[in-house]
């Protein structure tokens, strides 16, 4: 009985790494995305029930989309540099993208979608150095939006 279960519930997905995609190709795989999501305001209302009880009811407000933050070992590409440099420069019009984040499994093949517009990034940032260590040097970008939806 657990294998018809599993089957209609599927495993947990894996998330081997990211990409985002602009255009339909990918610019760029990241080891850790964060951000994927919606969440709504919270308005509470008091009100009182016909047995004279008062009860804060809960409504939903304002809709708000989470920041995308993409992180991943620093490599010598600068797309997301220059992309960055268009809106310090005052060309957030430009800089503007219809995009996806994409999770791969540990095969490359694509396992989740989100969608996501309008977006420009809100900041770039590059490693902590130290000399004394070996590890990997990671760069992390911030992408601001205006929607995001989960499509697989």
């Amino acid at each position: 009985m657990p294998a018809a279960r599993d089957a209609v519930q599927g495993d947990p997905l894996v998330g081997f790494n990211f990409g985002v995609e602009f255009s339909g190709v990918i610019g760029g795989y990241f080891t850790e995305a964060s951000g994927l999501g919606s969440e709504h305001e919270i308005i509470e209302h008091k009100i009182v029930s016909p047995d004279g009880r008062e009860i804060i009811r809960k409504i939903p407000g304002r809709l708000k989309w989470g920041d995308i933050t993409l992180k991943r070992g620093i490599t010598a590409n600068m797309d997301f540099w220059e992309w960055r440099k268009q809106v310090e420069d005052g060309l957030v019009a430009q800089a503007r993208r219809n995009g996806s984040v994409v999770m791969f499994d540990e095969t490359y093949s694509e396992v989740a979608r989100w969608n996501f517009e309008n977006a420009w990034p809100s900041k770039v940032s590059g490693p902590s150095v130290n000399s004394t260590s070996n590890e990997v040097g990671i760069e992390e970008i911030t992408i601001v939006h205006e929607g995001i939806e989960r499509i697989s």
